[in-house]
């Protein structure tokens, strides 16, 4: 059935992936910009610094950048992030003396005023920066402390894009190869916040291998969400999630963002795993839940007459496969429009965030009348496009153990659908 009120569905058997290519970086980019430094005023300035400080040990490898990333605003923006979060040594003046972009490699070098600033600034590891993460890691010639020993600081909303050993560390096996970081991460955070997490892409084509490393802030969820996700159907296929190690390892883990050997070559075995089509004999009776992820983001869901609209498609579309009992689609807390300074803005933002994220704001949630209508639908949606998004869709019984907990998501009724 076609969804009428909004058309935000694609047609049954269309494309159900869609790859952006990655654009070459601009004919007759420049070569690497020569370092521009800073003083302590934030201005163009001298060297400075601490000259017994190794200069290695003050720098950081700043990676993914954007090609309107430059010397100013990469500058600026760890300043502000450092100073505003409170993250380094708190000395007064900026944190940063020195910047040193790359664009043809989409690249850049950070040169911080001590050793101990460049270390903390390491937990901006994943931190947005223009509409995507940024790698943060060592340079090569770092010869100071193991480079992927945690560093016991953790930046809220912040998620590192190295996920270093440790029996915390989950290997995750047995993904559609169409799914981004995003739709990943939106499942996993259904156990808890997550601290790092690292998708296995391949070298060549940036395409994902099926398979990824992440971890929780909360260890003590590790156990919860192994048991949770580990056999889950997601789309056509069965998720393989177990610990990835038990302590450190020697071997390719020294190289940032590589897991270890052995790790490696498990993970290409379970990457391998071949589609399961669903079988209706093989159905938990109480799987009744469809839980969609990336269907619809907190802009769609802040319109009365749009947030309506989106639950009349929803229902209307989920019908044809099974009588729906129930629709649930968490919406974000009303905001206030009051101006405040810069930093209360930032700290005010962060908390709503980590707000809407505890109260699975963006999830779709479909209780169907029977186990059979989940799976049909499952089967049917599961990858199809909704508004431009590839849908992300697994099924949970009653008492699935996620976060937060499906009575407290079937029990609100501010979130019921009409």
């Amino acid at each position: 059935m076609q969804a009428k009120q909004t058309g935000l569905f694609n047609l049954p058997g269309a494309n159900r992936s869609q790859i952006t290519p990655i654009l070459p970086p601009p004919v007759g980019a420049t070569a690497p910009m020569p370092p521009m430094y800073f003083n302590q005023a934030g201005v163009f300035g001298g060297a400075g610094g601490n000259p017994n400080l190794a200069r290695q040990s003050r720098r950081l490898y700043i990676g993914s950048i954007t090609y309107d990333a430059n010397e100013e605003n990469l500058a600026a923006f760890f300043n502000s992030k450092m100073i505003e979060m409170g993250i380094g040594t708190g000395a007064p003046g900026d944190p940063v003396l020195a910047v040193q972009v790359n664009h043809e490699k989409s690249y850049a070098f950070v040169e911080f005023r001590s050793s101990e600033d460049a270390t903390a600034a390491m937990a901006f590891d994943g931190i947005i920066f223009q509409a995507g993460p940024l790698k943060i890691r060592r340079p090569k010639d770092y010869a100071g402390p193991d480079p992927t020993a945690p560093l016991g600081v953790h930046v809220p909303g912040v998620v590192s894009t190295n996920v270093p050993d440790s029996v915390n560390k989950i290997f995750v096996g047995g993904l559609p190869t169409y799914l981004n970081e995003e739709q990943v991460m939106e499942l996993l955070k259904s156990f808890g916040e997550l601290k790092a997490f690292n998708l296995v892409k391949d070298t060549s084509s940036g395409l994902s291998k099926g398979f990824a490393f992440f971890e929780y802030v909360d260890p003590t969820v590790t156990d919860i969400a192994t048991q949770g996700l580990n056999g889950m159907e997601l789309g056509d296929r069965y998720l393989v999630v177990q610990r990835a190690s038990i302590g450190a390892k020697p071997g390719m883990h020294n190289l940032p963002g590589m897991p270890s050997a052995e790790e490696y070559q498990s993970a290409m075995q379970r990457s391998a795993i071949v589609p399961v089509a669903l079988d209706p004999n093989n159905i938990q009776a109480d799987a009744r839940i469809l839980l969609m992820l990336n269907m619809v983001t907190l802009d769609d869901l802040i319109d009365d007459q749009e947030y309506n609209d989106i639950l009349e498609d929803i229902r209307e579309e989920c019908a044809g496969y099974g009588p729906v009992e129930d629709l649930r689609v968490p919406r974000p807390a009303k905001k206030e429009k009051k101006w405040a300074p810069s930093g209360e803005v930032a700290a005010a933002d962060a908390a709503n965030k980590a707000a809407d994220d505890s109260a699975a704001v963006g999830r779709v949630y479909v209780k169907f009348q029977t186990a059979e209508g989940a799976a049909a639908a499952l089967k049917g949606l599961a990858g199809r496009a909704f508004a431009g998004r590839s849908i992300v869709a697994t099924l949970l019984g009653e008492e699935s153990d996620t976060s937060p907990p499906l009575d407290v998501i079937f029990a609100d009724k501010s979130v019921a659908a009409a």
